[in-house]
């Protein structure tokens, strides 16, 4: 309902704290989750050796955090970064739709389906940050 815009609160400065809260922690999460992913991979590629997991640890850990400031500011100065990599995420929900077993049949019949489907997917996430984007400069205003 939030996506959609139908939930209303009273007062918009709580509103507003709890979307940063909400935010901050979602992104506090994220890291742990992908932190505890890397630890993971290091530790098998270690195979058992203490010396290589410290070692993987201190390299792999000041390389993600360098890579994400990295991207971050790329993002800041090209913002066209954040809507190329929207639209990739569509093309893969676009593509994982009509790969499904129940579309089998009608992707044989008709191969091209397979790329429409993916590139109506971008264009869908496309536009609907679009779409957010404009929404949210017109609440500035």
């Amino acid at each position: 309902m939030q996506l959609l815009g139908e939930e209303e609160d009273d007062d918009g400065e709580d509103k507003q704290y709890g979307s940063m809260l909400a935010a901050v922690r979602t992104i506090l999460l994220a890291d742990l989750v992908m932190s505890l992913d890397n630890v993971i991979a290091v530790a098998a590629a270690a195979q058992g050796s203490m010396v290589l997991l410290v070692l993987g640890l201190a390299i792999s850990i000041p390389l993600v955090i360098f890579g994400s400031t990295l991207m971050i500011k790329l993002m800041e100065r090209f913002p066209i970064i954040v809507m190329l990599g929207a639209a990739l995420i569509g093309w893969v929900g676009g593509e994982t739709i009509v790969s499904d077993v129940g579309l089998r049949d009608a992707l044989a019949a008709m191969p091209w389906l397979h790329y429409a489907g993916a590139a109506a997917g971008a264009a869908l996430v496309v536009a609907v940050g679009k779409w957010q984007q404009r929404r949210a400069a017109a609440a500035v205003q």
